[in-house]
C-alpha cells in the first residue's frame, strides 16, 4: 500500500506533488504541535487558550508554506514534458524533499531542545551549530537516546518523502495558457497572503500571537522551523532596541541612565562618552591582584547558605569568610551574557552579548584593558577551547593578553566534553597565578568552568559515587552532583591558594554566570536569575551584603577594592560605597524581555507589547499594576531608559575604552 495514499489523491504532475507536500506538512506539524500542547497541558491549562493556540499555530504553518512551497509551484505550474522540465523538475523533487526532511526533523528534536531551554529551537540552536566539535561531544555524551530518535525522524522522513517523489511525471497538469496563467497568479495572491498573514502595515512575526507571560507557552504556538528561520533573520543584524520596545529622545535615555549611577554630577568628564566618569578607589594601598572564578551555571538556589539545596559546602564556608552577596542577580541566562557582566558592565540587550558583537571586538571597555593599562598582566583561564562562543576573539581584541585553556593544559587527568574538569583547571590557575606573582607585576585573571555542564562529567577524585545506584544523590551525570564535585574543586583550590604567595595581595571574585536553567510560565522568573557571588582574600572582611545588586556592579566594586582610581563608563554601583535604597535595582535579560526591579516593583518590556509593571516578593513576580501616569513617569520611563541604553551605546560607540594616561582627564 503506497505511504500515505499518495496514489488515492492521484499525483500525476509535479504541481499536484508540491500541493500534497503543502498538505501532508500542515498536517504534521498541527500533529507535533498538539503532541506539545498535550505533553506541556499544565503549563497551558492556566491560560485556557488551547485553542487560540491551535488557530494561530495553524497561521504560523501556512506563513512557513508559503516561504518554503511557493516558489517550487509556480514553476511546477509552466512545466512541460521535455528534456529541459525533467531537470527542472528534478530540482523541486530535491527541494520538496529535503525541506520536507528538514521540517519534520526539526519536530522531532524539539521537546528535547525544550526540555533543556523551555523554549523552542531559536538562536541558542544556531550559537551552538557554530561550535560542532563540542556540541556534537557532549550530545553523543548526555543525549544518546534524543540523538538516536533524531536520526530515526531523519532517515523516516527522507525514505517516506523520497517514496512520494520518484514517480511522478515531470511535468504540470495544465496545458493550456489559459489555465495556467490564472493559476500562477492566484498562487502569487494566495501565498503573498499566507507569508504576510496580516493586513497590518507590518507582516506577521511572533509577537502578533503571543499572549502569555510563559515564554514557553509562546513558543509552541509557533513551529520549530520558523522559529529557527526567524532567530537567524533577527540575528543578519544587531537589532535597533527601540525597534523592540519603542524610542525615546537618546538625551532623556542618558539623562535617567546618569542620574542612577550614583555619581556626582561633576565627575562626568565627557560629553562624547556620556557615561564616562572619575571613580575614586576606596582602598589606598598598594593595588591589588583580581582574580576572577567564574562558575558554570550555579544558581542560588543551589546553594545552601543562600536558602537553596546544601550542594555547595565548601562555597557555603568560604561565604563566611568573605563579603558574600545575597540578593544577586545575573543580567541574563548565557554565559557570555555572563562575561559581558562582569567583564565589562555592560547594559543586557536583546541583541547578542557585546562577547560576540562585530563593533565590540575591539577598543570596547573591559575591566582587562584598563588594567593592562596600569602595568597588569592580563589573562583567561579556560578548561575547554576558547574559541568557543567567540571568547577567544573578544579577549585579545579587548585588553586579554594571554589566553590560558585546553590546548596548552600540562596534562590534565580529565577531560570531558566540554574540557578538562575544575580540578585540572584550578591547577592550572594555581600554576599560573604563582607564575605571574614572582614576575612582581600585579595581575588579572579570569577563571572559567566547565565540569556544571551538560553532560555533566567529572572524575571520582573529590567524590566517590555509585554508578549503579539509581538514586538521585548517588548516580553520576546528575546536576546536583555535578555541582557537589565543582564545588569540592573550588574547595581544594582556596586551600591552595591561602597558602601561595600570591594570597596576600589578591582579591578574588567567585560569581556563577548564571543559573542552570531559567524556565517556568513567569514573564520574567526572577529566582532563576538569583546567583551566589563572594568577593574573598587577605583583606576581606567578612559580611553578608543584603542589598538588592547586580552583576555589573562587581567590575567597579572590584577596582575600588584593588585599588584603582580611573575613568570608565561602567554604569554598575561600586558596593564598597552606600547605595540608597532608592536606587537598589536588578537588571534581567530574558530572551527578548527586559527587566528593571528595584526593592518593590519590577517592570518588564517586550517586543511589540505595552510595558507591564508588577509587584513582587523579591523571587516572584506578584500583583499587576494598572499604568498611571505617576507610575509611568517614577518607573517606567527609568526603567525604558536602562533597557535603551546598551543598544546606544553600542549603535554609537559609547562605551569605548578610553586610556586616560595616568588619571588625565580628556575633554570632548
Amino acid at each position: 500500500m503506497d505511504v500515505l495514499g499518495t496514489q488515492f489523491f492521484k499525483i500525476n504532475s509535479i504541481n499536484k506533488l508540491v500541493l500534497y507536500f503543502i498538505f501532508v506538512t500542515f498536517v504534521a506539524l498541527s500533529a507535533f504541535r498538539i503532541f506539545l500542547l498535550i505533553h506541556y497541558s499544565e503549563r497551558i491549562v492556566s491560560t485556557g487558550d488551547a485553542l487560540y493556540m491551535l488557530i494561530q499555530g495553524a497561521r504560523v504553518d501556512l506563513v512557513l508554506m508559503g516561504y518554503v512551497y511557493l516558489i517550487p509551484f509556480l514553476v511546477s505550474v509552466f512545466l512541460a514534458d521535455n528534456k529541459l522540465s525533467g531537470y527542472i523538475a528534478f530540482v523541486i523533487k530535491l527541494w520538496l524533499v529535503m525541506a520536507f526532511t528538514t521540517l519534520i526533523f526539526m519536530e522531532v528534536i524539539t521537546p528535547e531542545f525544550i526540555a533543556e531551554y523551555d523554549v523552542r529551537p531559536n538562536r541558542l540552536f544556531l550559537d551552538y551549530l557554530k561550535y560542532p566539535g563540542e556540541v556534537s561531544s557532549m550530545l553523543w555524551a548526555g543525549y544518546k537516546g534524543a540523538i538516536l530518535l533524531g536520526l530515526a525522524g531523519l532517515y523516516i522522513s527522507l525514505k517516506v518523502a523520497f517514496n512520494w517523489v520518484k514517480n511522478v511525471p515531470s511535468h504540470a497538469s495544465y496545458s493550456s495558457i489559459f489555465v495556467r496563467v490564472p493559476v500562477f497568479f492566484l498562487a502569487i495572491v494566495i501565498g503573498f497572503l499566507s507569508i504576510r498573514s496580516s493586513l497590518q502595515h507590518r507582516p506577521f512575526n511572533p509577537s502578533m500571537v503571543y499572549f502569555s507571560n510563559d515564554n514557553l507557552v509562546n513558543t509552541l504556538i509557533l513551529n520549530s522551523s520558523y522559529s529557527l528561520l526567524y532567530s537567524a533573520y533577527n540575528s543578519r543584524e544587531d537589532r535597533d532596541t527601540s525597534q523592540l520596545y519603542g524610542a525615546m529622545p537618546e538625551n532623556e535615555i542618558i539623562d535617567y541612565v546618569r542620574s542612577n549611577m550614583n555619581v556626582n554630577s561633576d565627575d562626568f568628564i565627557s560629553s562624547k562618552y556620556p557615561t564616562l566618569a572619575k571613580h575614586r578607589a576606596s582602598y589606598r594601598g598598594k593595588p591589588k591582584n583580581i582574580v576572577i572564578l567564574l562558575q558554570e551555571s550555579l544558581g542560588s538556589r543551589y546553594v545552601g547558605s543562600l536558602g537553596g539545596e546544601d550542594l555547595t559546602p565548601n562555597l557555603d564556608r568560604l561565604m563566611q569568610e568573605g563579603w558574600a552577596f545575597t540578593q544577586l542577580h545575573a543580567t541574563g541566562t548565557r554565559s557570555v551574557r555572563g562575561i559581558e557582566a562582569v567583564i565589562t558592565g555592560f547594559n543586557p540587550t536583546p541583541a547578542r552579548s557585546v562577547v560576540k558583537l562585530e563593533k565590540s571586538q575591539t577598543g570596547f571597555f573591559t575591566i582587562a584593558s584598563l588594567l593592562k593599562s596600569r602595568g597588569y598582566q592580563t589573562q583567561f583561564i579556560y578548561g575547554g577551547e576558547s574559541h568557543f562562543d567567540n571568547m577567544k576573539s573578544f579577549f585579545l581584541g579587548n585588553g586579554f593578553s594571554n589566553i590560558h585553556d585546553l590546548p596548552v593544559f600540562d596534562h590534565p587527568h580529565f577531560v570531558g566534553s566540554w574540557g578538562a574538569s575544575d580540578e585540572d583547571l584550578y591547577n592550572e590557575a594555581h600554576k599560573e597565578l604563582s607564575r605571574m606573582y614572582k614576575t612582581g607585576k600585579p595581575f588579572f585573571s579570569l577563571v572559567f568552568t566547565t565540569t556544571n555542564h551538560t553532560p555533566f562529567e567529572y572524575p571520582d577524585t573529590c567524590m566517590k559515587l555509585n554508578d549503579s545506584n539509581s538514586s538521585e544523590d548517588t548516580r553520576k551525570g546528575t546536576r546536583e552532583n555535578a555541582i557537589r564535585y565543582s564545588d569540592c574543586a573550588l574547595g581544594k583550590f582556596f586551600e591552595k591558594a591561602k597558602k601561595a604567595d600570591y594570597w596576600q595581595n589578591t582579591l578574588f571574585l567567585v560569581v556563577a554566570d548564571h543559573d542552570s536553567r531559567a524556565f517556568g510560565s513567569s514573564l520574567i522568573p526572577i529566582e532563576h536569575f538569583e546567583i551566589p557571588a563572594l568577593i574573598l582574600g587577605k583583606d576581606i572582611v567578612a559580611r553578608r551584603d543584603e542589598r538588592l545588586s547586580s552583576q555589573i556592579d562587581l567590575p567597579p566594586t572590584l577596582l575600588s577594592l584593588a585599588g584603582i582610581d580611573a575613568s570608565y563608563p561602567m554604569t554598575g554601583f561600586d558596593l564598597t560605597h552606600d547605595i540608597p535604597e532608592s536606587k537598589q535595582r536588578a537588571l534581567m535579560q530574558y530572551g527578548e524581555n527586559f527587566a528593571w526591579m528595584d526593592r518593590e516593583l519590577i517592570t518588564v518590556f517586550q517586543p511589540g507589547k505595552i510595558v507591564k509593571v508588577f509587584k513582587h516578593n523579591g523571587h516572584q513576580l506578584q500583583t499587576e499594576l494598572s499604568l498611571t501616569d505617576t507610575l509611568k513617569k517614577m518607573k517606567v520611563k527609568p526603567a525604558k531608559a536602562q533597557a535603551l541604553f546598551g543598544g546606544l551605546a553600542y549603535q554609537k560607540g559609547l562605551y569605548d575604552f578610553i586610556d586616560l594616561k595616568g588619571g588625565e582627564v580628556i575633554q570632548h
